[in-house]
């Protein structure tokens, strides 16, 4: 029988980058991206927060679920406001594991991203809440590298995890 440790630590296949958003300044607009640098602090671009929440995703699988919860069916992930947008992995599964997106960078998922005020002038009277639980999550980047829509988006054994943990300049 496997263990918990086990268990969690195995996925069945790996994600997908479907969507590439950034922003240039502070509630501005997201501007969509086939190919962005991640940089240390962030995607090239993008108004960022340096640190654990230096990049945000969401799990493609979520939107359907954020639009009947919301009764928006043109709901996208830019209304969300989120960087990357995922799919064919379970996110939620990832929290405090490292990801490989495409050959080269490396983001560790630190917690989740929870909805903002906002959410209510996009959503509606109940936005907040629709988001709640499919807000998606936050990372912070630990190998710069570029990302590619399309690119595959890997969870990182934990060996090669304290690798990329101890090579990161930002611990």
């Amino acid at each position: 029988m496997l263990t918990l440790a086990e268990l969690t630590s195995r996925f069945p296949r790996p994600g997908r980058v479907e969507q590439i958003l950034v922003r240039p300044h502070r509630k501005g607009e997201l501007h969509d991206l086939d190919a962005a640098q991640l940089l240390q602090d962030g995607i090239d671009g993008d108004h960022a927060r340096p640190g654990k929440r230096a990049v945000s995703l969401i799990q493609s699988e979520h939107l359907p679920v954020l639009r009947a919860l919301s009764g928006h069916d043109a709901l996208t992930a830019a209304d969300l406001r989120r960087n990357l947008v995922i799919s064919g992995l379970n996110l939620s599964a990832t929290r405090g594991k490292c990801l490989q997106i495409g050959a080269h960078a490396v983001l560790e998922v630190t917690g989740p991203c929870a909805p903002c005020s906002r959410m209510e002038d996009v959503l509606g009277v109940g936005g907040y809440n629709a988001m709640r639980g499919h807000g998606g999550w936050c990372a912070q980047v630990l190998r710069t590298g570029p990302l590619i829509v399309g690119d595959p988006v890997v969870v990182l054994k934990d060996t090669d995890s304290t690798l990329a943990r101890a090579a990161s300049p930002s611990m």
